[in-house]
């Protein structure tokens, strides 16, 4: 289950915040259709700390409804404590999910051995497989690689997914989990070549919701051992990348002018219909999403049919 390019999925949404199921359809299929291995719904690409209860219902069934077990859908159950995480956790598998993406406890401080205990206590609670997210720029807190591992060896997690931007401290993730069986997926944009040539098993890229054939192709470039193509196409990804700079950081902030891009990006591409982004994130001017468009343009990717 936990190999290949899971893309994080974006949230499309209606102008008064509703989910745009539409939308999210058409975006689950056309990542259907470029070949990609899993889904991830719920992910912090998918505003997962904005969305309503009700809302991360309806994006979770609707994606799994539109998958229809072509490829496994990965749900985030991402709260501040155990017991919420564990209820959230409940509800996807209620809804068809085929495993959970966890985060460590957030906004009230933790240890090594308070995060420990939460990965125990939702193995033990859950039928579902459990996925180590570790994402310190928004928890707050960096998984050791030792934990990692060691929960890995003891079953306790199924995968880890990675979006620390620390490549050594995954190599070490890659290190301690060898022959446990986990998988071990990359979320760098950027990075993703060097962390399959480290030995990834996949990656889980915000920017595949715009270019999935693009990551699509360097996974398999990279599994076969074609690492100067993956290299190659790692280069242009990146470049596209960059439209996550295009918003005013003056005006908003990081994590808005990325997920405005790529919304933006999408609606250029006709993927989605609307670009907004939920309160509080702000979306990107009319002038910002003309440069995204143009950018998306130029790097060769046009309507999708």
């Amino acid at each position: 289950m936990f190999h290949g390019v899971v893309p994080p999925l974006c949230t499309p949404l209606t102008e008064d915040g509703e989910v745009d199921t539409a939308s999210l359809e058409r975006l689950t299929a056309f990542q259907l259709d470029a070949g990609v291995h899993g889904l991830f719904v719920g992910g912090s690409t998918g505003e997962i700390a904005q969305l309503t209860d009700a809302a991360r219902d309806t994006a979770l069934r609707t994606v799994v409804r539109t998958a229809a077990g072509q490829v496994p859908v990965l749900a985030g159950a991402i709260d501040t404590g155990t017991l919420r995480v564990l209820e959230h956790a409940r509800r996807a598998q209620a809804l068809g999910a085929d495993a959970v993406v966890v985060t460590a406890p957030f906004y009230v401080g933790v240890g090594e051995q308070e995060v420990r205990a939460h990965y125990e206590l939702l193995h033990a609670a859950l039928e579902l497989p459990v996925v180590a997210y570790d994402i310190p720029s928004n928890v707050g807190y960096k998984l050791p690689p030792g934990l990692v591992a060691e929960l890995a060896q003891a079953k306790v997690i199924a995968a880890v997914k990675d979006s620390s931007g620390d490549l050594e401290g995954f190599r070490r993730v890659l290190d301690g989990t060898a022959g446990s069986g986990a998988g071990c997926l990359t979320g760098s944009e950027t990075l993703a070549d060097l962390a399959m040539a480290s030995g990834a098993d996949g990656i889980v890229p915000g920017l595949g919701n715009v270019d999935p054939h693009g990551y699509v192709r360097l996974y398999e470039a990279a599994r076969t051992g074609d690492f100067e193509a993956a290299r190659a196409e790692q280069r242009r990804l990146a470049e596209l990348f960059e439209i996550t700079t295009i918003a005013d950081p003056r005006r908003i902030g990081r994590i808005s002018g990325a997920l405005g891009a790529f919304k933006a990006a999408m609606v250029a591409r006709g993927v989605i219909s609307h670009p907004y982004t939920q309160a509080p994130l702000l979306p990107l001017t009319g002038d910002e999403a003309r440069a995204v468009a143009e950018r998306v343009s130029s790097a060769g990717l046009g309507q999708v049919h």
